[in-house]
């Protein structure tokens, strides 16, 4: 019984290229009691690796939080599939406004203990209590009124690329420091004000909305679906978009444009431009914005000495990061001194 990836990226990458079919990128996330996290992972893993399904997906005992890039002909049988899953029956599917058929390249399901890394001890709140879920349309309606505070739940360089006008845009490396940010520089507006929050595909909302709850925050709303489907309902519905930019997306696209602006800048030479990439030195993989002219000039990397080494031999680069651990969490960077423009 097959219960790992067998191919590699590049491997599976000439596959879907050679295929030519399209795939469709989706994410869903559901909160619910798992008793056993293993065999549930172990299930998913047979029957989505049956429908050639590819993505990023972690268990826990208190639920379930997934990225994935589905075959679109294998679509109808996934959802079947879901359906037959008592507490995912019909549960919200983002799909997607940019597809990308490379998005994802490999089959991961991993056990956590929590789905969304929050820091938090849910035994001291009700996580059932939640915000108001709202629509596009009434998020705007929301978002207009002197007496709301719209604030994004999300990471400096997710909101760096795109996010609401007039949204307060925390300077943190993780969901958890953005916490005691938002409760201590609101801490006076507890009762009088209308706390909007919003996240790329609501999960962060989610948790966030029950523990403003707890810390007294008495008119809490949360952006149904987060950016993804905002995006798609505005579009549907032919509403005004008031998000401005990119949203930042944690597959290999690196984001889907919602709107033309660009409100980032290149990290190294400060022209506008708001494509992530990760520096080519395997032993860096820093996160930041560089432009076309810069990654020519740099070759991918984000300074001279991950220039120099990623011009080494193959065999050379290995040895000097043998021994060394190097992080995989390649989302939680985008700090370093060698951006020179880095905001």
């Amino acid at each position: 019984m097959q219960l790992y990836n067998t191919l590699s990226a590049k491997e599976r990458a000439a596959l879907i290229e050679e295929a030519g079919q399209e795939r469709l990128t989706i994410s869903f996330y559901k909160y619910a009691h798992i008793g056993n996290p293993a065999i549930f992972r172990n299930h998913l893993f047979i029957h989505w690796n049956e429908l050639d399904v590819l993505g990023r997906i972690y268990v826990a005992h208190e639920g379930i939080n997934a990225q994935l890039s589905v075959p679109a002909e294998n679509f109808r049988q996934f959802k079947e599939f879901l359906d037959s899953i008592t507490f995912l029956e019909n549960v919200r599917l983002n799909i997607a406004i940019e597809q990308d058929n490379m998005s994802f390249l490999k089959l991961k399901v991993k056990i956590r203990q929590k789905i969304l890394a929050d820091g938090l001890n849910d035994k001291t709140f009700d996580v059932t209590n939640k915000g108001v879920h709202v629509n596009a349309e009434k998020f705007n309606e929301l978002i207009e009124d002197p007496d709301t505070v719209l604030v994004d739940m999300r990471n400096h360089y997710e909101s760096e690329i795109g996010h609401f006008k007039n949204a307060i845009t925390p300077d943190v490396d993780t969901f958890r420091d953005s916490l005691d940010i938002i409760e201590r520089d609101l801490h006076n507006h507890k009762e009088d004000k209308k706390l909007v929050m919003y996240c790329t595909g609501g999960i962060r909302c989610e948790k966030a909305s029950a523990y403003y709850k707890h810390k007294g925050f008495k008119q809490v709303y949360q952006l149904e679906g987060g950016i993804i489907e905002y995006a798609r309902q505005v579009e549907q519905q032919k509403l005004e978009n008031k998000f401005v930019g990119k949203n930042f997306v944690f597959d290999h696209r690196r984001g889907e444009r919602i709107s033309d602006h660009i409100i980032s800048q290149c990290h190294q030479c400060g022209e506008p431009c708001d494509d992530h990439v990760n520096c080519a030195n395997e032993a860096c993989h820093l996160l930041f914005i560089q432009c076309k002219k810069c990654a020519e000039k740099m070759n991918n990397c984000c300074s001279d000495h991950c220039m120099e080494i990623h011009a080494l031999p193959y065999e050379e680069q290995k040895a000097l990061r043998k021994g060394k651990v190097v992080s995989n969490k390649i989302f939680k960077k985008g700090r370093s001194e060698v951006l020179k423009f880095k905001r």
